[in-house]
């Protein structure tokens, strides 16, 4: 970039630091860009300033502990200032056609969880790099899961669903999956006083179930 009065001082210092990772063969996201920096450059659509996750595909025995490959794949991540998940295509293979009971001792034998492992990892890590949460809304006929950025007010949640549901918001009836696992029930949840009536400011919480009026 050309050093000028039309130059913004802030995309100056930042082609900089990108140009000098690139020269270096290092990405742009390890480029040590501040937030300021990273926006005034958004526009250019760098692909090593895109948020990476590696997945390291490994043999059901090394999925509990990883191998020397895929630990030389997680400390690059940890260099990188990124994440890596260990996954078995081999695992998850075999565990697209077992029942869920079958599902838990099969993952038992092998000493490992869905949810330290595997695609649900994978899924869970990807929100948390990409700032996602999920809340759900639940009727009589059908649960649907709602995808929003972490930060999000309750007005801006329900505007996923439709604009005039922002527009138009009063409150939100918001209650907690695991309290609501545990009562059984949206009544025992609403007799023991845990459902609660939120206003504008409300900021979501991953596995809030909304009622929004």
């Amino acid at each position: 970039a050309r050093k000028d009065k039309k130059t913004n001082p802030t995309e100056l210092a930042a082609l900089e630091k990108v140009n000098t990772a690139l020269l270096a063969g290092i990405s742009a996201r390890s480029a040590g860009l501040t937030k300021d920096e990273l926006e005034e450059i958004k526009s250019l659509m760098l692909l090593t300033s895109k948020p990476v996750i590696y997945a390291a595909n490994v043999a059901d025995s090394d999925l509990a502990t990883g191998n020397e490959l895929s630990n030389t794949v997680f400390e690059f991540a940890k260099k990188e200032g990124t994440r890596a998940v260990l996954v078995s295509a081999q695992v998850e293979s075999e565990l697209a056609g077992l029942s869920e009971q079958d599902r838990k001792e099969f993952l038992d034998a092998l000493n490992v969880s869905e949810d330290n492992c595997g695609l649900k990892a994978l899924v869970r890590i990807a929100y948390d790099t990409l700032g996602l949460q999920t809340y759900f809304t639940a009727g009589p006929t059908e649960t649907r899961a709602w995808t929003i950025k972490k930060g999000f007010t309750a007005p801006q949640a329900a505007g996923v669903i439709h604009s005039d549901f922002e527009k138009g918001f009063i409150r939100a009836e918001t209650m907690t999956y695991e309290e609501l696992d545990k009562a059984g029930s949206e009544k025992a949840m609403k007799d023991s006083g845990l459902v609660r009536s939120e206003g504008r400011d409300y900021i979501m919480k991953e596995g809030d179930i909304v009622l929004f009026r």
